[in-house]
């Protein structure tokens, strides 16, 4: 009987410790991994951080040196007259602006000085020498002196000082003209030019598939690159030409207008001053 209740204890106690066994292996933390020992490099604390960071300088070889680098003749001669295009866009642009800054001080001087002389003679003499109010009193004047010489019957007064005027204010007008019509060539012509310099670069990149017989980036990557550089300058010329064309017009407009004003008042002046000298 005591063996009997032996063999019953023995039994319970296996049965209760099958579970607290597995639990430990589950609680306990796993072995660390079998292999060969790694080592772990400490660096030197008298090493330089410069001597840790690489420096490298990778060029663009994509960019704009390389496009004139590699480029041939026709893509050289395409980004010259696209640079040609840009000065001379921006050379006239602050050019004709300086004359019209110039001109607009010129007809409030006119108002200030000239109106106030006692004659157009003297008042021409009031104005700088380079004024375009200044010309047109002189070439007014002149011509009422000429009339004067000239055989009677012939043309009256009025006619003949409003051609006069009239020639004169078309010598401003064409003055303040000149240049714009570069402008607006460029910025009718430069997209094209461009837009050439975009199909030959397309062509290089066709022709560099068609020798390699595969068309990896690294093939087409320079032409097309290149002709993407092209059209970027081709639009970049392009639009301050038709912008700056556009604003000097406008600007010049306003500017006839004050000369045309002048001219106007300055007629019946003259006429009437030649009137009065011919009724005495």
């Amino acid at each position: 009987m005591n063996k009997l209740k032996s063999i019953l204890f023995a039994f319970l106690l296996i049965s209760q410790a099958g579970p607290l066994l597995a639990q430990a292996e589950k609680d306990a933390p796993p072995p660390p991994p079998s292999g060969p020992a790694t080592s772990v490099v400490v660096p030197s604390q008298a090493q330089s951080p410069r001597d840790n960071t690489a420096t490298e300088v990778i060029e663009n070889p994509y960019g704009i040196e390389a496009l004139w680098k590699q480029g041939d003749f026709v893509a050289r001669g395409t980004l010259i007259i696209l640079i040609i295009m840009s000065i001379g866009t921006w050379y006239i642009a602050i050019v004709k602006l300086i004359e019209q800054r110039r001109l607009f001080k010129d007809w409030r001087e006119a108002g200030e000085k000239f109106w106030a002389a006692k004659g157009v003679n003297a008042g021409a003499a009031a104005l700088r020498e380079d004024s375009a109010f200044r010309y047109i009193a002189e070439e007014g004047a002149i011509a009422v002196k000429d009339h004067s010489a000239m055989p009677k019957q012939q043309i009256d007064v009025n006619s003949w000082l409003a051609m006069s005027l009239d020639r004169a204010i078309d010598v401003i007008n064409n003055r303040l003209q000149t240049g714009l019509a570069f402008l607006a060539t460029v910025g009718s012509t430069a997209p094209f030019v461009g837009l050439f310099g975009t199909v030959w670069g397309i062509y290089h990149a066709l022709t560099a598939i068609g020798i390699a017989g595969q068309a990896s980036i690294d093939k087409v990557a320079g032409p097309v690159g290149e002709a993407l550089i092209m059209t970027a300058i081709g639009l970049a010329v392009a639009v301050p030409a038709v912008l700056g064309y556009n604003w000097l017009i406008r600007r010049n407009k306003t500017a006839m207008e004050e000369v045309r004003s002048f001219g106007a008042d300055l007629h019946a002046v003259l006429l009437s001053s030649a009137q009065a000298t011919a009724r005495a």
